[in-house]
């Protein structure tokens, strides 16, 4: 492929190549963040104002917002003014941030508590603990020997999202997780085991989870005895729910005036109609 690049020498942002190649981040939400991020500091500009002036319809721009919450890029908040009225304060931030980090940023942290937004100090924009290969190779050997090879709980919370893409996790609570696997780990569980008792916990696949790193820290508080231990040697059965056929049903990602639910016949994201 041949590329003919003239470099602008003003009016331009500087934006990191891994934000680009961000695995969880659409064109729509990639737009949308850069464009936020180009307006001047002044600027108060909300998301949905941005999105008009992208030529988002309202479909690609709640998509697209969803994913920079998951991803921790857009921090949203519920107060209330002086006279009563409530509004919406959003914060978007050019590196992922916790839910922690953002109110720290929101309410102006002291020097040398959280780094300030657009400023990551540990690893880049878009190295989401799921460890997609983007294809980017280096030839320089790691500083001070190896990294650590990451064990059977690190390498199932960094693929729980390829189980169920709702499963996002904040990369802040990927060693907390990780450990709390670990330990059910410890007591005899397997990850297949682990994962039954997580699915079982989550809502139908119609349902939206909002903080789905709150959601697995609660699932995996208690650990429950392991199958082969609570059965004397047999496993432990349960009946899987009837699902209706409604519940089977997935919202259509494609352009549509009105939500249009199809049945899925596996993984695909669109109705008969967009994909003819």
């Amino acid at each position: 492929m041949l590329r003919h690049v003239i470099s602008p020498t003003g009016s331009f942002s500087q934006v990191p190549n891994s934000l680009i190649r961000h695995p969880g981040l659409g064109s729509d939400a990639l737009r949308l963040l850069v464009w936020q991020l180009s307006l001047p500091a002044d600027a108060r500009d909300s998301l949905s104002r941005t999105a008009d002036r992208a030529g988002l319809g309202k479909c690609a721009f709640l998509r697209a917002k969803r994913q920079l919450k998951t991803e921790g890029f857009v921090h949203e908040w519920r107060v209330q003014g002086e006279r009563g009225r409530w509004q919406t304060v959003q914060l978007v931030s050019g590196v992922p941030l916790t839910d922690a980090e953002a109110v720290a940023v929101r309410d102006g942290s002291p020097a040398g508590d959280i780094p300030a937004a657009g400023r990551p100090t540990h690893r880049a924009v878009g190295r989401h603990p799921r460890d997609k290969d983007l294809g980017v190779k280096t030839s320089n050997p790691p500083a001070g020997g190896d990294a650590p090879e990451p064990d059977a709980a690190d390498r199932f919370i960094a693929g729980i999202a390829e189980l169920d893409s709702r499963l996002r996790i904040p990369r802040g609570m990927v060693a907390e997780l990780a450990a709390r696997v670990r330990a059910w780990f410890a007591c005899g569980h397997t990850a297949a085991s682990v994962w039954q008792h997580i699915r079982w916990n989550l809502p139908g696949r119609l349902g939206w989870i909002d903080k789905p790193g709150g959601l697995l820290r609660y699932v995996l508080d208690k650990i429950e005895p392991a199958p082969a231990l609570a059965g004397a040697h047999i496993p432990v059965q349960r009946a899987e729910p009837v699902v209706p056929r409604v519940g089977r049903m997935r919202e259509c990602e494609g352009q549509h005036v009105q939500a249009r639910l199809f049945l899925p016949v596996g993984d695909e994201l669109l109705c008969g109609s967009c994909r003819e």
